[in-house]
């Protein structure tokens, strides 16, 4: 749990909440709260390489299609 309290009366609340977001995100809360939302079928190291290899290809070729002026 990420707490962030006041440093003096003075401090406003705009930087308040901006040393919030700014500890939520160094601890990775968002990430982790995105990647849990949608099940996945846990999957095989080898059948993961083999899909990032594939979309590693796919890009590759997407990019060369814009340099030669295709789309």
């Amino acid at each position: 749990m990420i707490q962030v309290t006041r440093k003096d009366s003075k401090e406003s609340t705009e930087n308040l909440i901006r040393r919030f977001t700014r500890k939520v995100q160094q601890a990775g809360v968002i990430t982790a709260a995105k990647q849990s939302q949608y099940f996945e079928k846990p999957m095989s190291k080898r059948d993961r390489r083999e899909k990032a290899i594939i979309r590693r290809e796919r890009k590759n070729l997407k990019i060369k299609k814009i340099k030669l002026g295709g789309k």
